[in-house]
């Protein structure tokens, strides 16, 4: 079938529902970091909490890696269906805890429990994929998906940033409410119900629990007072850190792949590099906003969309990059680094 027939498929009247449905669920998670990130000097400026900025981007992650690691698990036990509105009511209620937060400590549990149901929900949404849509359009979907991301790094900040502006950043999280409800109606009237076939995969828990003890802990050294108890926190986090390392290489049921802690293979170097890559632009990402508009007098549209800045050049580096030969790819990594390192030299 060629790519416009493809294309004709996905639209037919049956088959466009269940693609929104898709859309829409992939929304809910792809939108929340740009949106959150304007939206976050006015969070502080009314409940307080500018030191634990970091905290609200990684409790939200780690939700979302721990429930993206047991949603196979989830859906077998459930079914899709049911599985997946239950993700849905937990995105949901995490929004409406944030948004009712008098504090900020309430505020970072909300969007502990938003990650959680945002990273099932996404899992499932891939694999809603195979049960709503016939296998020959499977790349099809996949790919349009793909773009609610790039659409996002042009909405989140619109979206945070009109919230922002008008005094009431709670609104965000109440549209996002909203968003969950309507997704939750939507799953139940188009999922099927019948659960999968139990797989014997489990659970990788240690390399879990031991990836929750090592985030908490680097997230503690930002904010307790004593400089001694900081790099006390910082070094027992690493150390957390290193564990699951090693936890993954020798389990049977591994969260990152075998070879991950060895620089000596490709897989090694390759995350290596990927992590790196993101720990030079995610500070930007969660303290930009707060910086531009302090320091600049910009204002929360403008600050979220030189934030977003960050995510529309990956998404479009990344489109021109895949057209690469395999032979050209290794210059075009080391030439990333190297804009990296630019741009954050430019920005300090």
């Amino acid at each position: 079938m060629s790519v416009a027939a493809d294309r004709t498929a996905l639209l037919d009247r049956a088959l466009l529902p269940r693609f929104g449905l898709l859309c829409l669920g992939i929304w809910l998670n792809a939108a929340d970091t740009l949106v959150t990130a304007t939206i976050m000097p006015s969070v502080a400026r009314e409940v307080g909490g500018h030191q634990y900025f970091g905290w609200s981007v990684a409790a939200y992650l780690m939700g979302s890696i721990v429930a993206g690691a047991c949603s196979g698990k989830f859906s077998q036990g459930l079914g899709l269906r049911r599985a997946t509105a239950f993700a849905g009511v937990v995105y949901a209620a995490g929004c409406a805890m944030s948004a009712l937060a008098p504090e900020f400590v309430t505020f970072v549990v909300g969007r502990l429990i938003q990650g959680l149901g945002a990273g099932a929900v996404v899992a499932l949404c891939y694999v809603a994929i195979t049960a709503l849509f016939p296998e020959k359009l499977w790349p099809r979907v996949y790919g349009a998906v793909a773009g609610v991301w790039g659409g996002a790094t042009l909405l989140g900040p619109l979206l945070g940033g009109v919230f922002a502006a008008a005094g009431f950043w709670r609104g965000a999280f109440w549209a996002f409410v909203v968003q969950g409800v309507i997704f939750v109606v939507a799953v139940l009237a188009m999922l099927p119900g019948e659960k999968r076939a139990e797989s014997r995969t489990r659970i990788p828990s240690r390399q879990l629990a031991l990836l929750v003890v090592g985030v908490s802990l680097i997230g503690a050294a930002g904010v307790v007072a004593s400089p001694a108890t900081a790099g006390i926190c910082a070094v027992l986090g690493v150390a957390a850190m290193a564990a699951m390392l090693a936890v993954n290489r020798l389990s049977p049921d591994r969260l990152l792949p075998r070879s991950a802690a060895d620089l000596s293979t490709a897989t090694g170097l390759g995350l290596l590099v990927m992590f790196a890559c993101e720990a030079a632009a995610i500070g930007f990402t969660v303290y930009g906003p707060a910086f531009i508009q302090a320091r600049h007098g910009a204002s929360p549209l403008v600050a979220g969309y030189v934030t977003g800045g960050i995510a529309a050049g990956w998404t479009v580096c990344a489109m021109l990059v895949a057209r690469l030969k395999p032979e050209h790819e290794p210059l075009a990594i080391r030439a990333g680094a190297l804009v990296i390192l630019a741009g954050v030299a430019a920005s300090a």
